[in-house]
């Protein structure tokens, strides 16, 4: 049983309709004033989706398809994997373990794993 002081108070962030940036997929900022909604969270991310759409056009590429380096992929890949891993981990370690400990040890690992994705993004190819 827990005591009282091992309490731990947890923030769930649900997801919104906040606006994504139609490049790197992050929250737009709220525009002030009257007119369009903001697509893009800077000016450069609006022109290389520009630049984007051209080359897709000229490469005839489908909508909704993009051309990515095998490297980036191949990275993000990696990451992933690691993340899967260390949650089949974290299944395994507390279905053997309880405790406090146990748990703080899990979150921990699996903390380490997402951290390695945190500000990812992939970009398509640029030429």
């Amino acid at each position: 049983m827990l005591q009282r002081d091992e309490v731990n108070i947890v923030t769930v962030t649900k997801s919104t309709d906040t606006p994504r940036c139609g490049w790197c997929n992050r929250p737009v900022p709220d525009s002030a004033g009257a007119g369009r909604p903001r697509r893009f969270c800077c000016r450069s991310h609006r022109q290389r989706s520009y630049e984007a759409r051209r080359r897709a056009e000229q490469l005839q590429i489908p909508d909704g398809q993009t051309v990515v380096s095998q490297e980036d992929l191949r990275k993000l890949h990696d990451r992933l994997y690691r993340l899967e891993s260390a949650v089949q981990d974290v299944d395994a370690d507390l279905r053997e373990l309880s405790g406090l400990r146990a748990y703080r040890e899990a979150l921990d690992h699996l903390l380490e794993a997402a951290r390695d994705l945190v500000g990812v993004t992939v970009e398509p190819v640029r030429q």
